[in-house]
């Protein structure tokens, strides 16, 4: 994996200035009436972590015009088109901590962002349909949430739950998916440093189209795993179900770690990173092998895919 170093890429680099200017202003002058408010906006920027990737910075519009988000639609320009606004108006934003642990509870979105100091990490992100981008992330880590709620010793997953109104322009038609979205990490894989809360991108709120306010980010398994607009965490002792894999147990695994020797059925020996017009090759565990690979020593990473 390739770690960031000091030089630093910047925002301006990847975007027009003037633009860049404007994200500056909007979080000087308009933080007040996002959900991160009571951070202001130096927090928002974020500490640029060590574990970030040093590639290209996907251009800003094309990472919040090209999505996946099911529940917005199926087509990639659906979501920038049918989300914004449908979940910013929801206050308060309220998640649920349940299951095995010593101190289930609700929080509201003020204090889950109290839960540990915000940074920057610029991550790769694989979609299981071949093409990819690079994010910056602004978050913490997950393991600062799940730490908090001292996790018994029958919780072995963790189990995520999105926001869902049926008043949402879905897609569950014609994917065949159930709403609300679920998924599920082990939890040696939930407690990774590279395990993340995002509540940023771009040194900006989460647009809705991105997973607002609070979305998960897991940079070494295929984008689906990475559930957006969470509302209930809990902790369980059993693999949970999860939406893709109740959809096509034979296409999406439990695991979902990026793979190239495994099909999906499709193959997955290849990637196009947008903009880029010529698909390169996938690397194992996205890139991040170096880090994730020891969690599934042992493992038929192909029954276990």
């Amino acid at each position: 994996m390739m770690i960031r170093k000091p030089a630093q890429l910047h925002y301006s680099d990847v975007t027009p200035e003037e633009r860049y200017l404007n994200r500056r202003r909007f979080l000087a002058a308009a933080v007040a009436a996002s959900p991160l408010a009571a951070l202001g906006a130096a927090k928002l920027s974020g500490t640029k972590s060590l574990l970030s990737t040093d590639e290209k910075i996907t251009p800003v519009d094309l990472a919040t015009h090209y999505n996946n988000y099911y529940e917005f639609g199926t087509d990639k320009q659906d979501p920038s088109k049918n989300a914004p606004g449908k979940l910013e108006r929801i206050r308060p934003w309220t998640v649920s901590i349940e299951g095995e642990i010593t101190k289930p509870l609700t929080l509201d979105l003020s204090e889950v962002l109290k839960i540990a100091p915000l940074e920057e990490r610029i991550y790769r992100h694989r979609c299981v349909e071949r093409w990819s981008m690079v994010f910056p992330w602004i978050g913490f880590p997950l393991s600062a949430l799940l730490k908090k709620f001292e996790p018994t010793s029958r919780a072995k997953y963790v189990a995520f739950q999105s926001y869902y109104n049926s008043n949402f322009e879905s897609g569950s038609w014609t994917t065949g998916t159930r709403f609300p979205y679920l998924e599920g990490l082990r939890m040696d894989e939930a407690m990774h440093p590279l395990t993340l809360i995002a509540v940023g991108i771009y040194g900006e709120t989460l647009p809705d189209q991105n997973g607002a306010p609070l979305r998960l980010v897991v940079p070494w398994k295929y984008g689906y795993k990475s559930i957006k607009s969470i509302v209930k965490i809990r902790f369980v002792e059993n693999e949970p179900p999860t939406t893709w894999n109740r959809a096509a147990p034979n296409a999406y695994g439990f695991y979902s770690n990026v793979n190239p020797e495994v099909d999906r059925p499709w193959d997955q020996t290849k990637e196009h990173r947008l903009p880029e017009l010529l698909p390169r090759n996938t690397i194992k565990f996205n890139g991040y092998g170096e880090q994730v690979a020891g969690l599934y020593s042992g493992m038929d990473r192909r029954k276990y895919y």
